[in-house]
């Protein structure tokens, strides 16, 4: 029988993780934030602060510990992210994109679906890192599949590929037409050595500029029946893509609110040196404001979410505006902190300055703030809410 005892002990034991992680990830700042300037500056992959982060071995954190990783959960995995943010957003950014397809690959294995075992094995074994193009295709998907002896034949150019350069596999998405079903969509697993994958390399943006985002075109690419992992309704925001929205958006908002934490630090040590009048101390207090909210609307999600969501339309929702209110305020609190920074944080190479550019990336993210409030109001109406694309008056 459990005690309350034991389930204290439980609880000290997730903390104790949770710091034990967090600290790994900020060992790595020193590095990333030696390299985010240059890599900025240049638009190309930070590479070398990505190696960091493999080194201290926080690529594999989210996979099962009995095989090889951490066990991390969401919000553990949430948190490193957000303490990488602070020092390089970029890099953040794109080793969330890996984190959060090995999230949900965990939660595949957890009910014994076909590959996930496999592909975890490899992830923690072999290094091996995973590479997401839902945020491109979510509910409509680019591309077209068609059916083939053992398997199928793949077209389409998918965009905002985090992380290209460095990526094994793609979690992937096409639409494909069926007989008597109409319009699904396939989710895939398709390695980047698959002969008709290309790298386009046209990543040259105004924030975010070390992803390595680049478009990825898939020209008559060969996915054998093993490698297809799911077959949806198209267009339909169905129950598999509701556990993917509540595992990988948590993460993925984490990151912006670490960038504007990072800013934040920065401008109170611009200020800790000088006297401050009444003005500084209210914008100071105006961004501690923010961040506080923040927080407490990722804490919420995460709670929300728990460790192994089920499918649920109110969670996604729940999700949803926690990430829009950190989008919202990680804007506010960096452009606070370029007034109170003055020309030097004008300046390209400045933190702030980084940060105000790459906190607008938040926003390009389903949904968008816009967005999540139509949803959310359907939602609350109890009108549908499951197909994006078909919103209207009703």
């Amino acid at each position: 029988m459990t005690t309350v005892t034991d389930h204290h002990d439980e609880i000290d034991l997730d903390l104790d993780r949770e710091a034990t992680l967090i600290a790994r990830a900020a060992a790595c700042a020193p590095a990333l934030a030696a390299n985010a300037a240059r890599y900025d500056q240049a638009g190309e992959w930070v590479q070398e602060s990505y190696a960091a982060v493999r080194d201290a071995a926080l690529l594999r954190i989210a996979v099962p510990a009995e095989l090889g990783g951490d066990g991390a959960t969401i919000r553990e995995v949430a948190m490193v992210q957000r303490e990488l943010a602070k020092a390089c957003g970029s890099t953040a950014l794109a080793s969330a994109m890996h984190q959060h397809v090995t999230l949900f690959t965990a939660w595949r294995y957890r009910r014994g679906l076909p590959g996930a075992e496999a592909t975890l094995r490899r992830i923690a074994d072999d290094g091996i890192v995973v590479v997401s193009t839902g945020g491109g295709d979510y509910t409509d998907p680019a591309g077209f599949a068609r059916k083939v002896d053992g398997g199928f034949r793949v077209d389409g150019r998918k965009s905002f590929v985090s992380q290209a350069p460095e990526g094994a596999v793609l979690s992937t998405m096409f639409c494909f037409e069926d007989d008597q079903r109409g319009l699904r969509v396939l989710n895939m697993a398709v390695p980047f050595a698959s002969p008709g994958v290309t790298i386009v390399g046209n990543w040259d943006t105004f924030g975010m500029r070390g992803t390595a985002s680049h478009d990825v075109t898939f020209e008559d690419v060969f996915v054998p029946d093993e490698r297809v992992l799911a077959d949806r309704p198209h267009g339909t925001l169905d129950g598999p893509l509701q556990v993917i929205s509540s595992i990988a958006f948590p993460v993925i908002a984490a990151v912006y609110l670490g960038v504007a934490e990072g800013a934040y630090a920065h401008a109170v040590a611009s200020c800790s040196s000088r006297p401050t009048d009444q003005s500084t101390q209210r914008r100071i207090g105006l961004m501690a404001h923010r961040l506080r909210v923040a927080g407490w609307a990722l804490d919420g999600a995460l709670a929300v979410v728990g460790d192994d969501p089920t499918p649920s339309m109110e969670t996604v929702v729940a999700v949803m505006a926690a990430k829009r209110e950190i989008a919202l305020a990680a804007v506010e609190v960096c452009d606070v902190a370029m007034s109170l920074g003055g020309g030097a944080a004008f300046r390209k190479g400045s933190v702030i300055e980084r940060a105000v550019r790459d906190v607008r990336a938040a926003s390009f993210h389903p949904f968008d703030p816009e967005t999540t409030l139509v949803h959310a109001g359907r939602h609350a109406l109890g009108l549908p809410c499951d197909r994006p694309r078909a919103w209207g008056a009703s």
